[in-house]
């Protein structure tokens, strides 16, 4: 399996749309891949909190009409990071968008965890309450988002589910980055899942961006990993060897707490 993270650089001096245009072109470029995948809310920039209200978009807003169109174009499965999405009905969320090679939206995920304790998207936002799988032909995707890799429970919930591939956008800070790593790490050892952490690089709101996008695969060996600037990160991966190594090393096997499946 291929698949390619595009670790887009997000500053302020690039608009919404134009940065929009050119994930298209870059998705598009990536046609052979089976697995595509964005930052999180890459379109604003993760710390940008007083651009989310201005740029939040409906689910089937610019962003879903350029990222379908742009994984129809290249026949690529695409995890389009995620967007601020305003719900007509409620609060703004932090969402994921998911589209089949066909340029159909597969899933969207609401981020669960929310990062700025009393400000920022924290406060800004809603709280999503659903898990999400989306099954591909050669293996199950476990869906999370940035600040949700803090929060073991969620990938053993994904496992229980059938995860066997976890994807993380993110717009993580570089005063923080040897948590992304070792948390990859770790997610992927103790779910014996392959992680495929997608990072943006730039500066968000005067945050600098830790980029080092990472593939980790079911024994917590780093694949490939990035740089701080913007990169696309392609690795090859068999997704048979979740299943071997569960089998050899069966330790989830042993689980006893973390067993409900997906909430739907």
């Amino acid at each position: 399996m291929r698949a390619s993270l595009i670790q887009i650089r997000v500053d302020e001096d690039e608009s919404a749309e134009s940065r929009r245009r050119r994930a298209a072109s870059l998705v598009r470029d990536q046609a052979g891949a089976d697995l595509v995948v964005l930052p999180e809310l890459w379109t604003t920039g993760a710390f940008a909190y007083e651009e989310f209200g201005t740029e939040a978009e409906p689910l089937d807003g610019p962003t879903h009409e350029a990222m379908a169109k742009a994984a129809s174009d290249a026949g690529v499965w695409l995890h389009a990071g995620s967007i601020p999405e305003r719900d007509p009905e409620g609060p703004l969320y932090n969402t994921s968008l998911i589209f089949s090679p066909s340029g159909e939206l597969a899933a969207a995920y609401r981020k669960i965890h929310r990062f700025g304790f009393d400000k920022g998207e924290a406060v800004l936002m809603g709280a999503g309450s659903e898990l999400v799988t989306v099954r591909l032909p050669e293996t199950t995707v476990g869906v999370a988002t940035c600040y949700d890799l803090r929060f073991p429970e969620l990938f053993r919930s994904l496992v229980a589910g059938g995860a066997e591939t976890l994807v993380i956008p993110a717009g993580w800070p570089e005063r923080r980055r040897s948590h992304w790593t070792l948390l990859a790490q770790a997610r992927a050892i103790e779910n014996q899942a392959y992680v495929l952490a997608c990072g943006t690089a730039g500066t968000h709101a005067g945050v600098p961006q830790a980029g080092h996008s990472i593939v980790v695969d079911p024994w917590g060996e780093v694949l490939a990993e990035a740089g701080a600037d913007e990169e696309i990160l392609t690795v090859e991966f068999d997704p048979g060897k979740v299943a071997s190594t569960r089998e050899q090393f069966p330790a989830l096997k042993d689980r006893v707490l973390g067993l409900e499946p997906p909430r739907r």
